[in-house]
């Protein structure tokens, strides 16, 4: 095969869908291209639930307002001030018009009265989640006429006379070779190849799980920095969180987190009590715990509750492992029954105002390990999202959007509903882009 497209986006999640469905309204042609499956398209937004969006009022959405200045403030706070500026002032600007794009493209958004989840003036939820979300935009996608190709990967980006030569490996068939004027890469966070994880963290990298897709592997990116391109951020830089070592070691997504940790005391893998630094009560203390536990003796590690404790946390996607005594529980983790116990008894001895005694049985625990959201390292952007080679050269032929890109704008931290919206924003800001460069 070899056909010839205006646009080329590579990556069916929302950066993906959103930048070509952009480029189509434009008036582009558009051919998206995805390596996973139809059954699991969408990338980590999939998983996702909440947006971070900026409203000057009150919306039927999101009570109160956000400013764009304290988005800029707080986005500024998590990544330590640390990123392209310019980038960042478009992301908070086009976040105020996100959810009206959104539902012109078929998303229905949540009212406050429907969730379960306590609304945050700062984000907006899409109903139904983020597959419900995800299938509005494909729907949209193929009534506006972009060609969808799942099951497809690029094994190569070969620039050419009038822009470039697509390589594609689809199903196991033989390679196929598309034109393209113009390319958006979309591809994805690195980080979902045990072999990469392995490569950038050493031997923590085989006990991690990957909370997303299986498919954002990163081999596109390391594609592009072999060809030239600048990097932006650092491999051994990532979001990690506590979640259920019980989880599929894939696309476990949000619902195997462990939130209840500020309702117990953790121990490792022996048995014995470790802590995080700054972890404390915040609704963030899960990310103090992600790397923590990475550094635990098999990367594992479990959280004790008493009767009091399992009764104030929230539910979780797995029942605990329950005991009538401490050492009955150590027994039933394989732990060493006087170390737990003596861990219990040190905890017992000092309690905080943050942390209550462990002492009412039934006792019960959560195995937990370090789940790998994303990875704060990507291909480096302009402002108007062209790729930047490392001798500093761009061109008006080849773009980026979504997390491969991010640590332009995020080098470290996070804040809660930013990955969508950064997703969706700069996938919708480049696919206007390249569109405005093909029909110029």
């Amino acid at each position: 095969m070899n056909s010839e497209n205006q646009i080329v986006v590579v990556g069916g999640g929302i950066a993906g869908l959103c930048a070509a469905i952009a480029a189509r309204r434009i008036g582009a042609s558009v051919h998206l291209l995805d390596n996973a499956p139809a059954a699991l398209r969408g990338g980590n937004a999939r998983h996702a639930r909440n947006f971070r969006v900026v409203h000057p009022e009150p919306t039927p959405f999101a009570p109160g307002s956000y400013q764009s200045a304290e988005f800029l403030a707080e986005l500024d706070g998590v990544a330590g001030g640390v990123g392209d500026r310019t980038l960042a002032e478009r992301l908070v600007a086009g976040s105020e018009t996100l959810v009206p794009w959104l539902m012109e493209n078929g998303v229905t958004m949540q009212t406050p009265s429907l969730g379960v989840v306590p609304y945050s003036r700062r984000t907006v939820f899409p109903l139904g989640g983020g597959k419900a979300m995800i299938n509005a935009l494909y729907r949209t996608a193929a009534a506006l006429g972009i060609m969808i190709s799942n099951d497809t990967s690029v094994t190569a980006l070969r620039e050419s006379t009038s822009g470039w030569r697509v390589d594609l490996g689809s199903g196991g068939e033989n390679a196929a070779t598309i034109q393209a004027r113009r390319v958006i890469v979309c591809a994805g966070s690195p980080g979902a190849d045990p072999a990469w994880l392995t490569t950038h963290y050493g031997a923590a990298g085989d006990g991690l799980m990957i909370r997303g897709t299986r498919y954002a592997d990163g081999r596109l990116l390391d594609r592009l920095l072999a060809m030239g391109a600048q990097a932006s951020g650092d491999p051994t830089v990532c979001h990690m969180v506590a979640v259920d070592a019980r989880g599929p070691r894939f696309d476990g997504g949000i619902v195997t987190r462990i939130t209840a940790i500020p309702h117990g005391m953790v121990v490792d893998a022996s048995g014995a009590r470790i802590d995080a630094a700054g972890a404390g009560q915040k609704p963030t203390h899960y990310a103090r715990w992600g790397p923590r536990i990475a550094a635990c003796d098999r990367q594992t590690a479990y959280l004790i509750l008493d009767a009091d404790g399992l009764q104030r946390a929230a539910p979780q996607a797995f029942a605990p492992i329950e005991a009538k005594s401490i050492a009955a529980l150590a027994a039933a983790l394989d732990c060493n029954p006087a170390t737990l116990e003596a861990a219990v008894a040190e905890f017992n001895a000092a309690p905080t105002t943050s942390a209550r005694p462990v002492t009412r049985a039934p006792f019960a625990a959560y195995p937990m390990r370090a789940g790998i959201t994303f990875v704060h390292h990507g291909v480096a952007v302009d402002d108007r999202l062209r790729v930047v080679w490392t001798d500093g050269r761009t061109n008006d032929t080849l773009f980026a959007a979504g997390m491969i890109m991010a640590a332009n704008v995020l080098r470290r931290g996070y804040l809660a509903g930013l990955g969508l919206t950064l997703a969706a924003v700069i996938g919708r800001l480049a696919g206007e882009e390249a569109a405005r460069h093909v029909i110029r």
